[in-house]
């Protein structure tokens, strides 16, 4: 039996679409390749770690009529599924409603922007999911790259997404709705040539052994900002 479902949300990877705040650094086809490597490394990563814990493995897909140009991206064991909803906060609360009503009692949601995020960091979550409603793994830019709870949780995401303020607006309506909380040790995503330099520290430090495909990417392309040491 499941020990619960891990949900990886990804976006196909079109210029325009993904990575534009990488731009101008890098051009719209870079920030697209960049991104698919990255993808890459976050499903095989997160479908190792599915069979490692036993957890069912999922991807959601937007948009969902262009799936075909995500799938050879995709491993195996990893089930694909729409993404269902006006915004993200909607699109996540219907993955783990759509989970919940499989019977699953562990979730897991990860965005496709911390490759870094690791076996550990999964099963500290899953782990403490036996005793508290939500988990979530700190980004240092204010969100998170990780959620973990134990079924549909209504209002938790009412409010805006993708700013400085996520992780405080999350913390702020799990609070309002009296649940048990557990913050994981903060992380980073990758959405600004910026976060290289985090990126470049977590190799150095052994911490970046998922992401084959994006270091791989931006070494080969030589796409480093000068203020990265590797």
């Amino acid at each position: 039996m499941s020990r619960g479902t891990v949900i990886v949300f990804a976006k196909v990877p079109e210029p325009g679409r993904v990575k534009t705040r990488l731009q101008p650094a890098f051009s719209a086809e870079q920030a697209t390749q960049f991104y698919a490597a990255m993808l890459s490394d976050v499903l095989e990563a997160s479908a190792v770690y599915a069979c490692e814990l036993g957890l069912t493995a999922v991807v959601a897909i937007h948009p969902w009529e262009l799936r075909g140009q995500i799938l050879p991206l995709v491993p195996a064991g990893l089930r694909m599924v729409p993404q269902r909803g006006v915004n993200l906060a909607a699109r996540m609360t219907w993955a783990i409603c759509e989970a919940a009503a499989e019977g699953t009692r562990r979730i897991l949601l990860r965005g496709s922007d911390s490759p870094t995020v690791d076996l550990d960091e999964f099963r500290d979550a899953l782990d403490a999911l036996e005793v508290v409603d939500l988990v979530l793994r700190p980004d240092r830019d204010g969100g998170y790259g990780l959620v973990g709870v134990r079924g549909p949780i209504p209002r938790l995401f009412d409010h805006a997404m993708s700013t400085r303020s996520v992780l405080a607006d999350t913390l702020a309506n799990a609070d309002a709705l009296d649940l048990r909380c557990h913050v994981l040790r903060p992380g980073f995503d990758i959405d600004t040539v910026r976060d290289f330099v985090d990126l470049a520290e977590a190799r150095l430090a052994g911490r970046a052994g998922g992401c084959r495909r994006t270091l791989a990417y931006l070494d080969d392309n030589r796409l480093w900002p000068d203020s990265c040491a590797r």
